[in-house]
């Protein structure tokens, strides 16, 4: 049986005003991250809004490992460029 249609069970929908209050908070810096952590992980978020936060939650760890991978890679990269240009120069 789904629950969302049993008795007694309420979920009240998230509007789209605190939904763009939700995305205008979550693009401030440090308070947007602090916010998902809230967000998902919190009692009494609404359900939709709870599994929202953890997904972007989910997004902003990939990213975050895409992105070091990147560094690491450009990192090589240049090091190995400049390692073959002192070579040429002496």
């Amino acid at each position: 049986m789904d629950q969302n249609n049993l008795p007694g069970s309420f979920r009240q929908e998230v509007s789209v005003g605190d939904w763009m209050i939700t995305l205008l908070i979550t693009a401030l810096p440090l308070i947007g991250l602090i916010m998902l952590f809230v967000w998902a992980f919190g009692d009494g978020t609404n359900p939709s809004k709870k599994n929202w936060a953890k997904a972007t939650l989910i997004w902003y760890a990939i990213w975050f490992v895409l992105v070091i991978i990147f560094f690491i890679m450009f990192w090589a990269f240049i090091s190995a460029m400049l390692s073959g240009m002192s070579g040429t120069y002496s």
